[in-house]
């Protein structure tokens, strides 16, 4: 404003002659009291847009005195850029009216400034325009704060839209309560493991909603102290805890709290993660962890008993052969009857040493079990009257409740009934520290026809099993007997026996007797069953076996010379040598025509693959006439020799059943004699 408007526009008026004169005296401050009584920015330019009147507002806007203004153009105050934005914008007025306009203007030194700016034109009387008055607010501050309103609220926006999605997206549960317990926020995965729907769980006490009755008044003493003290255990770690469903159930999880202060507003935000699959896929990992160790055990046992196999099957098959060749000879001699009895148990108890042998060897080798259809009743009386003697002279009574009615089972009888065998030899064993009472094993068993299943209990009367060991009786090794009466391996071998039939063997948790006992579970599978219980013997040896000679090669001279007796009681003729060199020597010399060969594979004196490689180049028509017997094939050299040759073979100990149907195999009984 200028320190005197009046006499400026009064001056004016006389050095012109032509700007006011259409205005009275008494209008002239009107129009002066009128423009220095607004809030926005005025001022009044001639046609030339030079300044007639400024009011303080515009001189302070323009940083300029009053002096400085009046008298000067808009190109003398504000620059080119804006004089040129004035000239164009008055071009556009028309005669007697005004124009409005709002934006972003650049004042040079001012700086960008955002202006609502009215341009009025102003008459001389009814005569042409003499002037325009410009009415100028700057809303630059009002338009930064709207800008920043609408970025702040866009961010807000787009801050909620993250949230909704991170949230509502989570794979872990997030649960957020405010101070009084209350839950605010429950998200989709929070719905999923507690079972709530979100409308269900918004307000309530999170106590009342999740958090098991056990432990409520913890959380919320925890919650109050820490709201008057600050203190707390709990904020920022990773907690292990119980949680509850809707329904309930109680389930393991991890959980993280986190505070969220909004102003003078405190939440807490809990990342919940439900543990309980977790915890299952641990139990599994550690049960397939504990399996695969006691296999390993297991294998490293069955590879043990491989290496001495040989060993124990050559005296096997000695006790086993003249066992039953001394039964044959006792057999036509009256009174004795009695020998004939005893030589039969020798030759069962014979038998049964080889069938444990031959389930370790066949667990080693992963072979299929020779299935056939079997009533557990039968494998129960055949264990119990190879035990008889013992139990008797132990003093234990054996009660028995077997159903007749109980179905068909489809297993390896030998197999099953080395475990049945091992149990009652466990359980009578245990009785003989009982000093006082009778001492009683039963043998119970029952049918599911739901489960599909047959279930047989061994228990005792003794002093049972402390729960101090129960986890433990099934590992290798591990046993409760003195030093020098027990290997630890009978129940581990027995449960992978029972498990390879896919059924199981554990501890019964409620034995009827009082003391230790057991139960076998064995599934009735019957689809490869055959309805014949007993195999079909083979056909007597028929042909005409005079004249035709077999060699007999094995470095055990008992085993050979059993062989050749065997070979003889079927009508051939035998020749016996101790090994493969010496096999090769009774070809040199005058040995009569070989219609079939029993070879031994592992023997000091040439064995038995370099024996055969000799006779392929030598008598090559023989090596169709050469069969092997052995101890053990678990070795993988045996095993590639013997399927390179082609050759049957039997394994030790042997029957005479065997012997005759592998001589029928091998003699060509249309070869010349």
């Amino acid at each position: 404003m200028t320190d005197a408007p009046l006499e400026f526009f009064e001056r004016r008026h006389v050095r012109s002659g032509t700007s006011f004169n259409y205005l009275s005296a008494g209008e002239i401050p009107f129009l002066e009291a009128l423009l220095v009584g607004i809030f926005d920015c005025a001022a009044v330019i001639d046609l030339s847009r030079r300044y007639l009147y400024v009011n303080q507002e515009y001189v302070d806007f323009v940083g300029k005195p009053a002096s400085e203004i009046i008298g000067k153009t808009i190109l003398d105050v504000l620059g080119d850029a804006l004089d040129n934005s004035y000239r164009m914008a008055i071009a556009t007025l028309p005669t007697g009216g005004s124009i409005g306009r709002e934006g972003w203007i650049d004042y040079g030194a001012l700086g960008r400034r955002y202006i609502k700016q009215t341009i009025t034109c102003y008459p001389q009387g009814s005569g042409p325009v003499a002037g325009h008055i410009i009415l100028s607010r700057d809303l630059t501050d009002l338009k930064v704060q709207q800008l920043e309103l609408e970025w702040r609220i866009e961010a807000q926006t787009q801050a909620d839209t993250y949230h909704a999605v991170i949230v509502n997206n989570a794979l872990d549960a997030i649960v957020v309560i405010d101070e009084t317990g209350a839950v605010v926020d429950f998200n989709p995965a929070a719905v999923s493991i507690f079972g709530y729907s979100r409308d269900e769980a918004m307000g309530r006490q999170i106590g009342d909603l999740i958090i098991p009755e056990t432990l409520r008044a913890a959380h919320d003493r925890g919650l109050s102290n820490y709201l008057q003290s600050g203190m707390t255990r709990i904020l920022g770690r990773r907690l292990e805890l119980e949680a509850q469903r809707a329904t309930g159930e109680q389930i393991p999880i991890e959980l993280t709290i986190t505070e969220v202060r909004l102003g003078t507003k405190r939440l807490f935000a809990a990342h919940l993660r439900d543990l309980a699959a977790v915890r299952r896929a641990q139990e599994e990992i550690e049960r397939q962890r504990e399996a695969l160790h006691q296999k390993d055990k297991l294998a490293a046992l069955g590879s043990l008993l491989a290496a001495v196999a040989h060993e124990l099957n050559n005296p096997l098959s000695i006790v086993i052969g003249q066992t039953m060749m001394l039964r044959e000879t006792l057999a036509g001699i009256p009174m004795a009857a009695d020998l004939v009895q005893r030589s039969a148990k020798i030759e069962i108890a014979a038998h049964r040493c080889a069938r444990i042998v031959r389930s370790f060897l066949d667990m080693a080798r992963q072979r299929k079990h020779e299935r056939k259809s079997v009533l557990i009743p039968d494998i129960v009386k055949a264990a119990l009257g190879l035990l008889s003697y013992n139990l008797k002279s132990s003093g234990v009574e054996v009660d028995i409740d077997l159903p007749k009615d109980l179905p068909v089972l489809w297993i390896d009888a030998d197999q099953i009934h080395q475990v049945i065998v091992n149990l009652v030899v466990n359980a009578y064993q245990s009785l003989e520290e009982k000093t006082e009472g009778l001492r009683r094993i039963r043998i119970s068993a029952d049918h599911d026809p739901r489960a599909k299943a047959i279930s047989l209990r061994i228990s005792d009367n003794g002093t049972g099993i402390p729960p101090s060991i129960r986890s433990r009786i099934f590992d290798p090794y591990f046993t409760t007997k003195p030093q020098g009466t027990g290997t630890g391996i009978g129940l581990a071998v027995s449960r992978g026996l029972i498990e390879s039939h896919g059924g199981t063997l554990d501890l019964d948790p409620s034995p009827s007797l009082g003391g230790a006992g057991f139960v076998i579970v064995l599934p009735i599978d019957d689809t490869g069953a055959d309805p014949c219980t007993e195999d079909k013997p083979e056909a007597a040896f028929q042909a005409e076996t005079t004249g035709r000679h077999v060699l007999i090669i094995d470095d055990e001279i008992e085993i050979a010379n059993l062989l050749a007796d065997m070979v003889r009681k079927l009508g051939f003729s035998a020749s016996v040598a101790t090994g493969g060199d010496a096999a090769k020597a009774l070809f040199e010399g005058a040995i009569q025509p070989v219609h079939a060969i029993l070879c031994d594979i592992r023997m000091p004196g040439g064995d038995g693959p370099s024996f055969f490689d000799w006779l392929r180049q030598n008598h090559p028509h023989l090596t169709e006439c050469v069969g092997f017997i052995t101890g053990d094939t678990l070795g993988p050299a045996a095993g590639r020799f013997l399927a390179r040759s082609g050759c049957p073979v039997i394994e030790k100990p042997f029957m005479p059943d065997d012997i005759q149907r592998i001589l029928k195999t091998l003699v060509k009984m249309d070869a010349p004699t």
